[in-house]
């Protein structure tokens, strides 16, 4: 596949539980950059409540799947990004990083069985602190939003230079 081969972010969340939304709001941060043009042709933006089948049908023809999602630890560092990548090979080993119930762990099970995976999948989770019922994300969540919308931007970006020099 050439450089104009289709990339999909997909951020993951909903936006009534508090710092569950981050994966959205990235997104529509990545999403106003694909209206600029700052983002590559071919770049699609989209959030999904998590739904494995809905995640498999949004990332399906893409030969890059960036996720973005709230991930919940014990002992939680509000803010703190794991990143998480996964080429062909290894996609089948994933396991879920979600904050819900049925998530990317079963989306990419799923999509392995139904021979739907992604060539590559990036998945950045970040730990919140707050799900409760409300809008608007944590301070310390809030605050890694444009820095982790600068880091898919550069993901996507560095995938595509190496696909244009036959890398990949």
């Amino acid at each position: 596949m050439g450089p104009d081969a289709r990339v999909v972010v997909i951020g993951v969340g909903n936006e009534f539980r508090r710092d569950d939304g981050v994966g959205r709001v990235v997104a529509a941060r990545l999403l106003r950059r694909v209206e600029k043009g700052s983002l590559p042709p071919h770049t699609v933006v989209s959030a999904c409540d998590g739904d494995p089948a809905r995640l498999i049908g949004l990332w399906e023809g893409a030969r890059l799947v960036v996720v973005v999602d709230a991930a919940h630890a014990r002992p939680a560092t509000a803010g703190r990004i794991h990143r998480i990548e996964l080429d062909a090979e290894r996609l089948g080993q994933a396991s879920s990083t979600s904050s819900h119930g049925l998530g990317l762990g079963e989306a990419v099970d799923l999509a392995r069985v139904l021979g739907r995976l992604p060539e590559h999948l990036v998945v950045y989770a970040v730990e919140g602190s707050d799900a409760s019922m409300g809008t608007g994300l944590t301070a310390a969540v809030a605050g890694v939003v444009e820095p982790l919308a600068d880091a898919v931007e550069g993901e996507i970006l560095r995938h595509r230079a190496a696909w244009a020099g036959g890398g990949r």
